[in-house]
């Protein structure tokens, strides 16, 4: 079974971006370990809010990699990079994961970060959190106690910009699982 593998940034209080979407204050002075994922990982997920952000950057990023997108409202369609999926997201997400293929990114953001936790879909962590402080923003998790999931530590990465990268594989309760 494949792994699904959230590869994600944060600033030091908890925020993947600022409240506009803007992603300006990761470093990207040097490659931080992603080279290396991007090549373990075949297929990518995302948000639709994501996704639209994303195209704001410039050139589209992981060209080569099966790519889907979860909107309820264009579920079905699909464009030059992406899928839009919606309805049943677990049965997608398991037959997604049942395939004999590298393994899944979930890249973001907020809201389907939440849904990939409450459903217990996130088998890996690995947060790099830049040594800023934003004070506002979109932050990793979306406050919701039945979210509490353990983590098991598996390396810490520490780099002289000041970026710590943690990587965790997240604890499983196998009765709620799926």
């Amino acid at each position: 079974m494949r792994k699904i593998r959230l590869f994600i940034a944060s600033s030091l209080d908890g925020y993947i971006a600022r409240t506009s979407g803007e992603v300006d204050w990761l470093f990207t002075d040097s490659d931080y370990g992603y080279t290396d994922f991007f090549a373990q990982i075949d297929t990518v997920l995302m948000g639709n809010k994501t996704y639209q952000q994303l195209l704001t950057f410039g050139e589209y990023p992981y060209k080569g990699k099966e790519a889907f997108v979860f909107s309820q409202t264009l579920s079905g369609e699909r464009d030059q990079n992406v899928k839009f999926v919606g309805g049943d997201l677990k049965d997608f997400i398991n037959r997604l994961r049942n395939r004999s293929e590298r393994d899944i990114w979930l890249v973001g953001g907020a809201q389907i970060i939440h849904y990939f936790l409450k459903h217990h879909f996130i088998d890996e962590l690995i947060l790099s959190i830049h040594p800023i402080i934003l004070g506002n923003g979109i932050p990793l998790v979306v406050p919701d106690p039945t979210l509490e999931t353990a983590v098991d530590l598996n390396e810490v990465r520490t780099y002289e910009s000041g970026l710590l990268q943690v990587f965790y594989n997240l604890k499983l309760n196998k009765s709620e699982c799926h």
